[in-house]
């Protein structure tokens, strides 16, 4: 049985995908590894004082700065091989997508920039989940969030998700690659090249909220799944700037079937609002179509 770096010994929401995230990408590597942590539902429920779910080196970070921080390991790492240390050990930073794709996008471009030997994996809930459900740049067009609520005057979010993996593409790194908890050997295979490929690597994985997106705990698979089967959330490969697509559904399933399970979209459903879901479902076709052109 495959020994757990990261335990239970937290208190994230029950029913919370991060630790099955976390443990399957640790465990795609038998390298001791060196773990940061950006300020977000993962660090602040995962090191409360006196305990820690951590059974591996960490280095808890600021929302901004992980990238940096674990840069920092990474070139203090490579001084002590220079002077003859022969032990293998991998860098990996987790991070929510409000330190990603907002907060700390300047500190992530400028770690892939300069070239270090790390992972970086963003669990992407789509929103400021730890502090409330504010929303991000990774929060979709229509979601009801507390910084842009549904109401009278509002559907909600009016603009469509930030492309985190497309400013990711334009550093030229080996590797990124998009995830999700749907498809565990998937991720499992993707963290497993991004640790045997030397240079900084990039995993965006879908982590459903069950706190703010406000499904029923029953629903959580299925809602991930939808993820999938209707093109929201593609799985796909970016390897030395050749794409390619990890699964393609057999069939088109409308986007409508991956909202009507979220109370955060519940709003859309009204018929002055209909049109949200319509811009919605044109934008993931324009973007399918996108990444199918792209692939190999």
């Amino acid at each position: 049985m495959t020994e757990l770096k990261f335990t239970s010994e937290h208190s994230l929401c029950q029913g919370c995908v991060i630790p099955v995230i976390v443990n399957t990408i640790l465990n795609a590597t038998d390298k001791q590894v060196v773990v940061g942590i950006a300020t977000g539902c993962l660090e602040v429920a995962s090191t409360q004082y006196p305990g820690s779910a951590w059974k591996v080196p960490y280095i808890h970070s600021l929302f901004e700065n992980v990238a940096p921080t674990l840069s920092g390991v990474e070139a203090a790492y490579k001084a002590l091989k220079r002077e003859g240390m022969k032990k293998e050990v991998k860098m990996v930073a987790f991070a929510g997508d409000g330190a990603t794709y907002d907060i700390g996008l300047q500190a992530l471009s400028g770690a892939l920039e300069r070239g270090h030997d790390m992972l970086y994996v963003c669990y992407d809930n789509e929103g400021y989940q730890n502090t409330g459900n504010q929303r991000s740049s990774a929060t979709p067009l229509g979601a009801d969030t507390t910084t842009q609520p549904a109401g009278k005057f509002s559907y909600g979010k009016t603009q469509q998700r930030k492309d985190i993996m497309g400013i990711v593409a334009a550093h030229n790194i080996p590797y990124a690659a998009q995830a999700s908890t749907a498809n565990i050997p998937d991720l499992m295979m993707k963290a497993k090249k991004a640790f045997e490929t030397k240079g900084p690597t990039f995993l965006n994985v879908l982590c459903p909220c069950i706190t703010n997106w406000r499904y029923s705990p029953q629903d959580g698979p299925t809602v991930a799944k939808l993820a999938l089967e209707t093109r929201f959330w593609p799985l796909f490969e970016i390897e030395n700037g050749k794409y390619k697509l990890n699964y393609e559904p057999a069939k088109k399933v409308p986007i409508e079937e991956f909202l009507k399970l979220q109370k955060r979209f519940a709003h859309l459903f009204q018929p002055q609002n209909k049109h949200a879901i319509t811009e919605l479902q044109a934008n993931i076709d324009a973007e399918w179509d996108k990444l199918k052109r792209k692939c190999v």
